[in-house]
């Protein structure tokens, strides 16, 4: 027996490779004091295990999921802008996740929670089948080096996650500024069985109007730079 088959036999099971590197920042006396102010109300963790997304935000609505939201600028104005939607955002930078609950709370917002946790193991343990909206993943590493592609998040397995997690109808999202992460993606996902894609072409979509453009972005832009959306809607 392997050690990875011993530790799921005990139902533990470690993944072995991550999309991510833990980059630990130092957190500004400001993201450390919206930690400490807002945990209470917006902090979610592992620990509480699988949620009620009712209990979570007090009423029932449409749960919109961000994994990787960064700084949180997009998010926050997300959920700012579509109040009648519940948001969850998942980071394991902790400086980002101080940021964004700064941000949360000059915007006063009641439909935004956070985890600082993986999202694969969130997905697992945390949510619900069939209780999401929308999946969002914006800008994910993109492991740009072949032999570290293997590391990219959107695989054949992770896709067959998101799908048990969307509800039928319900939409995986995600943007990207390199063009061949952009081409990984789409193959994951033409493949995919219980996908839609929600592309005219076939391909990438325009912007949505929900996705805000980021300053990065447009840099990027001004200097060429191309971003792709995909969007695929889960099937019955």
């Amino acid at each position: 027996m392997t050690e990875q088959q011993a530790d799921t036999k005990q139902g533990v099971y470690i993944r072995k490779i991550r999309s991510f590197v833990k980059r630990e920042g130092r957190l500004t006396q400001g993201q450390a004091r919206a930690i400490d102010n807002n945990w209470a109300a917006m902090g979610l963790t592992m620990e509480q295990g699988m949620l009620n997304l009712t209990e979570v935000f007090g009423r029932s609505a449409p749960v919109v999921l961000e994994i990787g939201f960064g700084m949180g600028k997009s998010l926050v104005q997300m959920a700012a802008a579509e109040r009648d939607k519940d948001f969850i955002g998942i980071e394991v930078h902790r400086p980002g996740v101080g940021a964004c609950l700064m941000d949360a709370e000059a915007a006063e917002l009641t439909n935004l929670r956070v985890l600082e946790a993986d999202a694969v193991e969130v997905l697992e343990q945390c949510i619900p089948d069939g209780s999401l909206a929308r999946l969002q993943l914006y800008f994910p590493d993109p492991w740009h080096k072949k032999r570290h592609h293997k590391r990219r998040i959107v695989q054949p397995d992770f896709a067959k996650l998101v799908r048990h997690k969307l509800q039928v109808g319900g939409v995986w999202h995600m943007a990207t500024d390199w063009e061949n992460y952009a081409q990984h993606m789409l193959e994951v996902m033409s493949e995919a069985p219980g996908f839609i894609n929600r592309s005219e072409s076939g391909d990438y979509v325009p912007r949505p109007d929900f996705r805000p453009e980021t300053k990065f972005e447009q840099r990027g832009q001004r200097l060429g730079h191309g971003v792709w959306d995909l969007m695929f809607e889960r099937e019955a």
